[in-house]
Order: structure tokens, then sequence, then C-alpha cells
């Protein structure tokens, strides 16, 4: 995910305290999105609708609501919709659809059908499917933007072989948590230009309190996510969400997940993410949950009238 051209290029956007600058809030606030699509966790045959509250500086300025769906077949569902919100939705009107379906093989192994994403900027919208064979190897990616529609696109084997997208490949590691409690462990992801390892390492087990920005409250594991570039087209000079992570590790501290459950048998899900930069420190809440007739909702959560 990335901010409109139109952004990332003004001037403006630039000017003044680049803390709270326009460009960096919403290239901060999408390289959260993309941490929390990294750290979605199935669950058993039902229906899951998360809401998230982004903070930079103070300032609130993302919405995101993760619907979560499985069935006694061992399909699973996964859509992801948020888009900036207030002084910051006037300024930068961007929103995005980020979503992937497959199935669950022996309980353990998840294999993708299909991962797509559809970002909008004002006018322009740009998507992305990925297609998966049923024996998981990859079988084609088609991209509409403003120079295509619908095209498919020819990617090597170099990029693609052995990979799967990053919601399935995370899946497979917070099923591994739900099992130690621990969240650990690494996959390869092709993200339609790019090849990376996305590793999750374990840092402790803690204890969270709820407060009037996030409801949750009890156990839950502290991780750290890196991500190391494999193949592909990398800039020289760290950009987005490189660039985000590494002023975090100048920093002492990349970026971290809290992960628990809402309930004793449930699966995990996150419930808080932090990272910081050279600029400050921005949050990502849990601010609702609803499943199955339940729903606990924040007390500072934003709603469409705010």
């Amino acid at each position: 995910m990335k901010a409109p051209a139109q952004l990332r290029n003004s001037s403006k956007a630039l000017a003044g305290e680049k803390s709270r600058s326009p460009a960096y809030i919403i290239n901060t606030s999408l390289a959260i999105l993309a941490l929390l699509l990294l750290l979605i966790s199935p669950a058993k045959a039902n229906e899951q609708t998360l809401t998230y509250e982004v903070y930079a500086g103070g300032i609130h300025a993302v919405q995101a609501t993760l619907l979560i769906k499985t069935d006694k077949n061992n399909q699973y569902d996964l859509i992801l919709d948020a888009k900036t919100r207030g002084f910051l939705g006037k300024l930068a009107p961007w929103e995005g659809t980020f979503e992937s379906h497959g199935r669950i093989e022996d309980k353990t192994a998840f294999k993708p059908d299909m991962h797509k994403s559809t970002t909008g900027w004002e006018e322009d919208i740009d998507i992305k499917e990925y297609l998966y064979n049923r024996d998981g190897t990859f079988k084609s990616l088609k991209i509409t933007d403003e120079y295509s529609k619908n095209e498919k696109r020819d990617v090597s084997q170099e990029l693609t072989d052995h990979t799967i997208d990053a919601l399935t490949a995370t899946l497979q590691v917070l099923n591994d948590y739900n099992e130690t409690n621990k969240c650990e462990g690494s996959a390869e992801v092709f993200d339609g230009k790019r090849r990376f390892e996305q590793k999750f390492k374990h840092v402790k087990n803690t204890t969270l309190e709820s407060s009037t920005y996030n409801i949750y409250a009890g156990d839950a594991a502290e991780c750290t996510v890196e991500v190391t570039p494999v193949a592909g087209e990398w800039h020289k000079k760290p950009r987005g969400w490189m660039s985000i992570q590494e002023q975090g590790r100048e920093r002492g501290t990349m970026p971290t997940v809290w992960l628990g459950k809402m309930a004793e048998n449930a699966p995990a899900i996150p419930v808080k993410i932090r990272v910081k930069t050279a600029y400050g420190t921005l949050f990502m809440h849990l601010a609702e949950y609803q499943n199955e007739g339940q729903i606990i909702v924040a007390e500072k959560r934003v709603t469409e009238a705010d």
C-alpha cells in the first residue's frame, strides 16, 4: 500500500512539522494497515468483525474494519476495509479493501485461492488480483490501474515460486500461536513486484489493560515483525514500510504487535499495534469487537457521525 502520488509529490503535504504532515501521517498509517494485514488469525466456524482506529500524533487518521469468516467446510474469507478519517480524510480521501479467500487443509495448512487488493484515491483505482492453483503454486497476477484494465502480468518464478500472500502466511503463524502461546515463524511473500521474507519474533508474554481507546484486557503475546527483501524491485533507499521499519530499528523498537484472545477458546487476534518512527509513535487500537451476538465497544470508538 502507498500514499497517492499527488500527496507524495505535494510540497504543501510536506510543509510544516513533519510529524503532523499529511504525507507522513498517511504513509505511516497505511504501513500500520499493512502490518494488520500480516496479523489475521483464522477462527472456528463463525464470523467475527473487528474495528481498529489508527492514531498518529494524537490525530485519528485511519479507521479499519476486518471481517473474518470461516465455515464447517474449512473455507476462510478475510476482508479488510480501511479509509482515512476526519481532517486527513478530507485532505487525502483514500480508501482500500484487501481480501483473501482459501482453504484450510488438515486443520493446519492454509492454502489461498485468491488474494485481492483494491485501493482508491479520488477517481484513481488500483486493483491487484492474485490467483493460486489448488496445489498452492502461483497461477496469475492481474492488474487494473491508470495504464491497464484487468491485464495479466508476466511474473518470474524467482519472484513467485513457493510464495503465498501475506494474509495466508500469517494465518499459519497465528495458528501455531494458538497452540504454543508464542508468536514466531517466517514465510516468503510475493506482493506483485517484490518477494520478501516475513518474520515474526516472540518477545514476551504480558498482560494488557483496557483503556478508553482499546477494549482488550487480558493475557497477550508481544511480537515484533520484520520484512527482509529477497528479490524484485526494491529501492536502494528504504521507502514506505521498509523506511518505517528501519526508523524503528534505529530507535531500538521494531514494529510491534500484541496478540490476544477475546475468549478462552477463541483464536488469536491483533489487539494493539505500535510503530515508532523518526517523527513520533503511531498506535492502532482494537475499538470494537462483534462475534455471535456479542458486541464490545470502546468508550472513545469513533463513529461515522463523529
